[in-house]
């Protein structure tokens, strides 16, 4: 009677958990509104998009007289979704992660006015690769309009640049709303300057690219033009890496990489800095006294008000492609057998208070130990995915140690 009890309490915790996504996998609801105006949007095209599929279309419906839709597809439910409504010419997305139901998507009236936005901050990270240097930019930028708008102009509304022998790889967007990377066209200006046309909507959006410099002899030196002025410049870099130009501070880790500061530069002016060596992988500091150590470096250097935000964002974007590794080990815990031992026999003259204060203080111990573990993972999910944004890591190499850190999490749930 024991066993049957925790066994019936799991069954019943995971129904309550699971049942009600699954049961609407498959169908998605719900409404165009425009935030501008405070109205529900009538009669728009709504797509449905799969990210994990390279954005194959799900389905396309219309919203109706009250601004609402239904969709019908047997992988809504199941991965996540990218909803994309036109409106006023511009493609609004929406992110609905797996099993959320109903989801409401914003639009907004559209304002070509440049002063709608401001950049707020510019962070670029180095990483060698061979005979290639990895460089990899992030804009934060903010959209405080009133009354809300959003920013576009179709010739391109956001103009960056690159440092000359630069190839472009991928530029990407990602904003409070959406909270994952959405590629982006690049339109070419002219001598390493390039723009993208993508509607700013209120709040603030993460603007990032890549791009690949040659890098002979495990060195180079790198002119990083500016491209907008007034902005606080921080430079990151792997251990086992030098990072020297003028103006250039240390700033302590974080991550297990090296800041570094530099004041901001003018909307004309650009900063070389020297790079050399072949680097090493960040050291892991999930939480343990190593991460400590980093805070007190980072005291005793000039505070990093800005870089951490930056950096721990890029953690949310990966949390739906663990979604189905979590599923996984739902199904797991569902499968195993509970097993209560029999109390020795001294134990029975113990009193029920006394059970249920070591039956807590396990629990506690328990739930110590699984979110100590699931830290470290979140930071070893975080520095792989990282890499491969980089490109620093082959697709076989990134898939081998995705499969060992899904592994790692299957063990932790069965152990």
């Amino acid at each position: 009677m024991k066993a049957a009890q925790p066994r019936l309490f799991l069954s019943i915790l995971l129904i309550a958990l699971f049942a009600g996504p699954f049961s609407l996998a498959g169908t998605l609801q719900g409404t165009v509104v425009n935030r501008t105006t405070g109205q529900a949007v009538p009669n728009v095209d709504v797509d449905l998009l799969s990210p994990t599929q390279g954005m194959a279309l799900l389905g396309s419906v219309k919203s109706d007289a009250q601004g609402h839709f239904t969709a019908d597809n047997p992988a809504i439910g199941t991965a996540p979704v990218l909803i994309r409504v036109t409106y006023q010419g511009v493609g609004f997305n929406t992110f609905s992660p797996p099993g959320r139901p109903q989801v409401d998507v914003e639009v907004f009236n559209v304002s070509k006015d440049a002063k709608t936005i401001a950049v707020d901050s510019h962070v670029v990270i180095f990483q060698p690769n061979g005979d290639k240097l990895v460089g990899a930019e992030e804009y934060n930028v903010k959209n405080n309009s009133q009354p809300a708008v959003a920013f576009f102009r179709t010739e391109g509304n956001f103009e960056f640049a690159i440092p000359e022998h630069g190839t472009l790889q991928r530029v990407t967007t990602t904003s409070g709303a959406m909270g994952m990377d959405v590629p982006q066209a690049s339109i070419e200006k002219g001598k390493g300057r390039f723009a993208i046309a993508y509607a700013f909507r209120p709040g603030e959006t993460n603007v990032r690219l890549s791009y690949e410099l040659p890098y002979p002899n495990n060195a180079a030196t790198v002119k990083l033009p500016a491209a907008y002025g007034g902005m606080r410049l921080l430079l990151v870099a792997p251990p086992g890496v030098t990072l020297t130009g003028d103006g250039v501070t240390a700033a302590g880790q974080e991550q297990g990489m090296n800041v570094f500061v530099h004041d901001p530069l003018a909307a004309t002016g650009a900063l070389t800095v020297s790079v050399a060596g072949v680097g090493s992988a960040p050291a892991d500091n999930g939480g343990g006294p190593q991460a400590g150590q980093e805070g007190n470096s980072r005291a005793q250097g000039q505070e990093v008000d800005v870089a951490p935000p930056r950096i721990d964002d890029l953690k949310w974007p990966l949390v739906f492609g663990l979604v189905a590794v979590f599923a996984l080990c739902a199904i797991l815990i569902s499968r195993k057998q509970v097993v209560v031992a029999e109390a020795p026999q001294e134990a029975e003259a113990t009193t029920p208070s006394s059970k249920k204060a070591k039956a807590a203080a396990a629990v506690e111990e328990v739930k110590e130990k699984v979110s100590a573990s699931l830290d470290s993972l979140k930071e070893e999910v975080f520095r792989l995915e990282l890499r491969k944004q980089a490109g620093t890591i082959s697709q076989e190499e990134y898939a081998r140690e995705k499969a060992r850190v899904e592994k790692l999490l299957r063990d932790l749930v069965r152990g």
